[in-house]
């Protein structure tokens, strides 16, 4: 007789348990991200309205707008699972929704990701030059890259 996947994890626990704590973990990670990237999409939202904003040459307003669009998008993204809970509650499709959520949440978080480092680019541009704000991107894309993807891959690997 062969191990289930509970017990290979360590877990006495049904499917629907299983379904359950999914849920409940994702929704500890949403709470998280989501209001970090609304609050950096509120950040973006009021800066047209700052005195300094009609400084900006074309390159920093194209990097705004690709930033505002981003976290939009990213907003969307993380908000899905909440919006898709209240369209499949108590339906019987607690499967499809852990599955379709954690989706929306990796593509989301790839968003997060990329909404930081994008910031980074152009405050650091504003403030300090486009060579120190391109340098001080990547900076932060790598950290972003190492924490997010290469630490989680060697752990998932070293298993």
């Amino acid at each position: 007789m062969s191990a289930t996947p509970a017990e290979v994890r360590g877990r006495d626990e049904s499917r629907e348990q299983r379904l359950d704590r999914n849920w409940g973990e994702l929704l500890q990670e949403l709470r998280v991200t989501q209001t970090g990237v609304q609050l950096l999409t509120g950040f973006l939202v009021t800066l047209p309205f700052q005195a300094r904003f009609p400084d900006l040459d074309a390159a920093q307003r194209r990097t705004y707008l690709v930033l505002l669009v981003t976290a939009v998008v990213t907003t969307v993204l993380l908000l899905g699972p909440v919006v898709l809970h209240r369209s499949l509650f108590a339906r019987g499709q607690k499967e499809a929704l852990v599955r379709v959520a954690d989706r929306l949440t990796r593509t989301g978080m790839a968003g997060a990701g990329l909404l930081v480092t994008g910031v980074v680019l152009f405050v650091v541009d504003v403030v300090a030059g486009r060579t120190a704000g391109l340098v001080a991107a990547a900076s932060v894309l790598a950290l972003v890259t190492l924490v997010w993807v290469v630490v989680p891959w060697s752990l998932r690997r070293a298993r």
